[in-house]
């Protein structure tokens, strides 16, 4: 069963679509929300496998809801929206699917369809897809990103840069090393430095990068390179290539 919740503030819609998800067999509705923040909670409450999430509501909007609870739990989500202001072609790029109010049912077994062939498949990559939409917006007003979907084991959750203490490589994933856990994104070393705050983040290795706020002591070692202590105590390598980036 395809356990689903419905997020929308009109009253009217969510029986609508209520009444007609209850028509497929391997659909079941374990809630409704009548407000991003309600949303929110009941993701969190539920987990559920599926969202109809409506986009405008009050409060917060529904990229907000997933930015707010995906830092626990990320269900497949088909947006459905009364506009076509919105970004429809990025949705079908980054999003399950998106429904255009009202909804006929043609589109509406069609949205269904694509959940059941995408559940069937590595839930992983369906998450992938939503933390990518979220990923593009999470920037700072100087244009540096802010924070990150980022795996761990099996879900994705929000990873805030203040939080990061370190980023190395490994092969086509950096590792994320954050409130004394690792999170995996995919991507280089390299491309991810260009998106960081330089402020902030410093290169000091040609395989990690360091947030300078976790520094604690730097000292000379006889080869000319140097070991940098963070907070933590965590001891890394820095190259004596790099040494003036990070002074």
């Amino acid at each position: 069963m395809i356990r689903t919740l419905i997020v929308d503030d009109e009253p009217l819609a969510r029986d609508g679509l209520r009444t007609r998800l209850t028509l497929s067999r391997d659909v079941t509705v374990v809630g409704e929300a009548a407000d991003g923040i309600d949303a929110v909670a009941a993701i969190g409450r539920l987990l559920p496998d599926l969202v109809f999430l409506d986009i405008q509501m009050p409060g917060i909007d529904g990229f907000e809801v997933l930015a707010r609870a995906g830092r626990e739990h990320f269900p497949s989500v088909v947006f459905t929206t009364a506009y076509d202001r919105y970004a429809l072609q990025a949705f079908e790029v980054h999003a399950l699917d998106y429904l255009l109010k009202p909804i006929s049912a043609r589109r509406l077994e069609q949205a269904l369809d694509r959940v059941r062939h995408e559940l069937q498949r590595d839930e992983a990559e369906d998450r992938a897809k939503v933390a990518a939409l979220l990923d593009s917006r999470e920037r700072d007003s100087a244009g540096f990103v802010s924070r990150w979907a980022v795996k761990q084991q099996d879900r994705y959750v929000l990873l805030k840069a203040d939080d990061v203490d370190w980023i190395e490589a490994a092969a086509n994933y950096v590792r994320f090393h954050a409130r004394r856990e690792v999170f995996v994104m995919r991507g280089t070393l390299a491309a991810l430095e260009q998106t960081l705050d330089p402020a902030r983040f410093v290169r000091i290795h040609r395989s990690t990068i360091v947030n300078v706020d976790r520094v604690k002591e730097i000292k000379p070692e006889w080869h000319g390179d140097f070991d940098v202590t963070l907070t933590s105590g965590k001891l890394l390598r820095m190259s004596r290539n790099y040494r003036t980036l990070l002074r």
